[in-house]
């Protein structure tokens, strides 16, 4: 089901937002508690032509962990100020920007005071000076960096609020201002992409920061990477020129919605608006982001062997500057035939398929910590299997940096006996990055009948992994399958 496009003969310069929904429509009236998912692509394009506004769009502050642990290898401190000033160089005159020093405390490196400054070749001169001049020691306190960031963006009117991390360590001091507390009072305030440096930084960590955050967690491997990396980020910040749109999903009696939640470029969490299916979603340029939608639905008193109207979905944003699609449906259609019901939609399964592919990373660097080897290996298999039936040979290609992949099909690896315990945080934040899956399925009747790599996909009945229907054989076990009907 695709709708919300453009049409043709737009005017130029005009921003327009698309909304297209996969989903397999079919549940089976005997489920013990059915549950529809769908994937929702929301794209937006247009905002290069369509004019910068009047004032700045984005306000930044950067956080550079200036804790002792910066001081060694003297590579990783001068790494993280040239990052600095390789952003604040790329900031336009008149941005609202700030630099914190963050230890066990945090503390305004440039302004010496709690406030933000215009961007200007004279403020920019002066902010480099001063993150030159940053000196190491301390302990590390994530939630006082993030807090007072909060503080400084509560001020600006700029409408995109940004704060760039970087962190070199563990959050050793979370009783100093408990980060938990501190993300549920930034959510929704402003975007935060944290990057980790050295060897001592933990990647499920950032990830907690930037999901709750809508943003991303990287990570370089050499402190040189680092400048470079700061540049193209700003460089992506400077073309969002959407600050908000939100995705509302209205459920019918006898539904509703268990979650939504991003899925596409990285996996972020989404809250509703409170008493309200209301999700917004922040800081967007010419980009496609995807959702998944889980609704509860209930078969009782409502007709079967019909295409019914489960929920509505919506896009709006404040300000009426985005050319909006209609309001799409996301329906059901209750049936007792398990041959309709036991299908999958392609992209739902992608998406699945990718988190369980999460969860195997980081079960593998929580049993390497622990010294487990053989548990590690065996989850790092896991991964290099949900990899191959992905056909993500992106990841492939990283897991092969801790093990051998002996087979990925059947997912046997071996662990590589020099990998280090940074290995598996960077692996964690690359992981995180999930890949575009394969074309999505209607539901519709003629779907059961798709050949391979269509939308819709069916149980092996050797292994239970998915595998496309009208495939030959299963992708992650061999099984050959009887000819279709």
């Amino acid at each position: 089901m695709e709708t919300g496009t453009p049409r043709a003969g737009e005017a130029a310069g005009r921003i327009t937002a698309g909304l297209e929904i996969s989903q397999w429509k079919y549940l089976s009236t005997g489920t013990a508690d059915p549950r529809m998912h769908a994937i929702l692509s929301v794209t937006v394009d247009g905002t290069g032509g369509a004019g910068r506004p009047d004032g700045p769009v984005l306000a930044q502050v950067l956080a550079v962990d200036c804790s002792s642990s910066m001081t060694w290898p003297v590579e990783k401190l001068h790494a993280a100020q040239q990052a600095a000033v390789a952003a604040i160089r790329k900031l336009p005159d008149g941005t609202p920007f700030a630099v914190v020093r963050g230890n066990e405390h945090a503390a305004m490196a440039y302004p010496d005071t709690p406030r933000m400054v215009r961007a200007s070749a004279r403020t920019r001169a002066r902010a480099e000076r001063a993150v030159h001049g940053l000196v190491a020691g301390g302990g590390t306190c994530i939630g006082a960096w993030l807090d007072l960031g909060r503080r400084l963006l509560t001020e600006q009117d700029a409408p995109i609020g940004h704060v760039l991390l970087l962190t070199d360590g563990k959050n050793q001091h979370d009783e100093e201002m408990p980060l938990a507390q501190v993300l549920e009072e930034c959510a929704g305030r402003f975007v935060c992409d944290a990057w980790g440096i050295g060897d001592g930084w933990d990647g499920q960590e950032l990830l907690r920061i930037t999901r709750r955050l809508h943003g991303s967690a990287s990570s370089v491997r050499e402190e040189g990477d680092l400048p470079a990396e700061y540049e193209q980020l700003v460089n992506r910040l400077l073309t969002k020129t959407v600050p908000e749109l939100a995705l509302s999903v209205t459920a019918m009696p006898g539904a509703a919605v268990r979650y939504l939640k991003q899925v596409f470029p990285t996996e972020a969490e989404l809250t509703a608006e409170e008493g309200t299916g209301r999700f917004v979603t922040r800081a967007w340029g010419d980009e496609t982001r995807r959702y998944q939608l889980c609704l509860s639905a209930d078969p009782s008193g409502r007709p079967h062997r019909e295409d019914l109207q489960l929920a509505v979905v919506t896009l709006d944003v404040p300000g009426g500057e985005v050319r909006l699609p209609p309001p799409q449906p996301c329906l059901v259609h209750w049936t007792d035939n398990p041959a309709l019901s036991q299908h999958t939609d392609a992209q739902v399964d992608h998406f699945e398929r990718h988190q369980r592919l999460g969860e195997a990373v980081a079960a593998a660097t929580d049993a390497h910590r622990r010294g487990q080897r053989e548990l590690a290996e065996h989850q790092l298999g896991r991964a290099a299997q949900l990899a191959h039936e992905m056909g993500a040979d992106e990841q492939l290609a990283r897991l092969s940096r801790l093990v051998r992949v002996d087979d990925a099909r059947e997912g046997r690896v071996t662990l590589r006996p020099d990998v280090a315990a940074v290995d598996f945080e960077h692996l964690i934040t690359a992981s995180s990055r999930s890949t575009y899956g394969p074309a999505s399925g209607t539901g519709g009747a003629d779907a059961a009948g798709a050949e391979p790599g269509g939308g819709v996909t069916v149980p092996c009945p050797a292994c239970s992994s998915s595998a496309p229907v009208g495939a030959r054989f299963c992708p992650s076990c061999g099984h050959r399958f009887e000819e279709r009907r």
